[in-house]
Formats: structure tokens, C-alpha cells, sequence
């Protein structure tokens, strides 16, 4: 019986041992590379007369991004060679505020969690009606609830000082599948962040969407996605410091740029983005 007892309790710490520090504080380096097939026209998807900026090819090559990570407030500088900016989440009051500086300009608008999930319904709805008398569109609903597996594998490296695991993330978009491959380390973990770099490192346009590397128990480090119009994306984290401090004044919003609705910056349909020339 004592043989038994003992072994609960080791087995009891063992799992206790296992599990992610929760950290509430840090500084995190990441380096996402947007990669375009070698043979595409871009001729075919700029627009320079439509007096807005075109994000179909936002974020193309490498950007760096840093993150602070401060109790509920999370705030990422980012910066490649055709733009530059910041992104600051208040987790407590569910607003995002995004800062652009593109060809000299300076602009930004926030938006709460709800306002984003409306503009994702009216783009559905958009593209649905634009079904019906294009058949070259095709619909993939993005508000609609995507399922999501993960399979574990035994695969592992490090990544930036931390022992870290590989898993596969299957998703089915209905009319498809796609697999992806992510690096996560079970080290530690982080209370409204699963991952940097990538699509929340640039804005996140689009609406907050059903994360699946939240499920992971642990913080992505690397990981690989395949995009539209045959791109890749490559993200991998570089550096993270746990013992800088950080000052509350990094979360202020800067007061010298005029901050609008997300709502103000769309589109006369209501479901594109519009970033407007200097």
C-alpha cells in the first residue's frame, strides 16, 4: 500500500511538473516571411487608381515584429521594408487599436471584438451575393466555425533557448483540408496569447477569428501556412525575455494620430478596408 501511495504522489508531481508556466510579463522577437511564387503578375492585383491601399500584397517579405506582453494588455511593434506599425489589445476591454504608417502616412482605427466579427459576416454576404452572378467566385465562408484537429507527434527541437514539441493542426474548411505544421514549446504559456508574428503581428484584418493554436498547451514558436494566390508564410519566434521589465507607458496610444472606427475605415460596400493615400 505504501509502494502504491508513493507512486501516486510521483506520478501527481510528475504531471504537475508538466505543466506550462503561466507567464504574465514579456518581450518577444519574431520573423515572419511572406513568400510569393516567383512567376506571379502583380500587374493583375494592383490597383494605384482605386485612391486606397491595396492589401492583397500587405506583408510580403520578411516584417519584425516585437511584442510586449504586460497582465491584460498586449502591444506589437511591427516593421518591413513597405510599412510599419503598431497594434495595441486591452484584453479587459476587448479593443484593438491599429496604427499603419504606409508611404509616409500614419493612420489608425480600433475595433471591438463584436465590430470584427460583423465586418467578417458582411464580407460572407458580400461575396455570396457576388456568387450569384460570377462564377468564377468561389465562397468560403470565414465566419462560418471551422473544425480543427491536432495530432502530437514525438518530433522535437529547440527554438530560442526552449525545448520544444511538433504538432499538426488539420483544419477543414469545408471544401478543403489543410494541414499545418506548428513548434510549440510546453515551457510556457500565456493567458491571452497562444502565438506572435504572422497574421497578428499584421493587424489581423479580417475579424478575431477561432484560433486553433490555442488548444496547443504551450506558446508557438515556429510554424509554416500555406495563403492565397500560392504564398507561404513562415514565422518563427527569435527571442523571448522574461526579466525585462516593462513600463506602463508602452501601452499608450500615441495621441498625435487620428484614431477612427474600424467601421469609418471600410469601404463604401462595408466589407473591404480602405487605407487612404497621403
Amino acid at each position: 500500500m505504501k509502494i502504491i501511495l508513493l507512486s501516486g504522489l510521483l506520478f501527481l508531481s510528475t504531471v504537475g511538473m508538466a505543466q506550462p508556466k503561466l507567464l504574465t510579463q514579456a518581450t518577444i522577437t519574431t520573423l515572419t516571411n511572406i513568400i510569393a511564387p516567383e512567376d506571379e503578375d502583380v500587374s493583375q492585383i494592383q490597383n494605384p487608381s482605386a485612391g486606397g491601399f491595396n492589401f492583397r500584397n500587405f506583408g510580403d517579405g520578411e516584417t519584425k515584429s516585437t511584442t510586449y506582453v504586460k497582465n491584460d494588455l498586449v502591444k506589437t511593434n511591427y516593421k518591413s521594408e513597405s510599412f510599419r506599425g503598431s497594434m495595441y489589445r486591452n484584453n479587459t476591454t476587448k479593443i484593438t487599436t491599429t496604427i499603419f504608417e504606409i508611404m509616409g502616412n500614419k493612420q489608425g482605427f480600433y475595433s471591438s471584438d463584436n465590430d470584427q466579427v460583423e465586418m467578417v459576416k458582411r464580407m460572407d454576404s458580400m461575396m455570396r451575393e457576388r456568387a450569384k452572378t460570377d462564377t468564377n467566385v468561389k465562397v468560403r465562408s470565414r465566419s462560418a466555425n471551422f473544425s480543427n484537429s491536432i495530432q502530437y507527434t514525438n518530433e522535437t527541437k529547440k527554438i530560442a533557448g526552449y525545448n520544444c514539441k511538433k504538432a499538426l493542426i488539420i483544419t477543414d474548411k469545408l471544401i478543403a483540408k489543410d494541414t499545418q505544421a506548428v513548434w510549440y514549446t510546453p515551457e510556457i504559456k500565456f493567458a491571452h496569447l497562444s502565438s506572435t508574428g504572422g497574421t497578428s503581428g499584421i493587424a489581423n484584418l479580417g475579424g478575431q477569428s477561432a484560433n486553433p493554436f490555442d488548444k496547443l498547451d504551450g506558446f508557438v514558436m515556429m510554424y509554416e501556412r500555406n495563403m492565397p494566390r500560392g504564398r507561404k508564410m513562415e514565422v518563427k519566434v527569435s527571442k523571448i525575455e522574461i526579466d525585462k521589465d516593462i513600463a506602463d507607458k508602452e501601452f499608450e496610444i500615441p495621441k498625435d494620430v487620428e484614431i477612427k472606427s474600424i467601421k469609418d475605415m471600410q469601404g463604401s460596400g462595408g466589407g473591404g478596408f480602405r487605407f487612404q493615400r497621403p
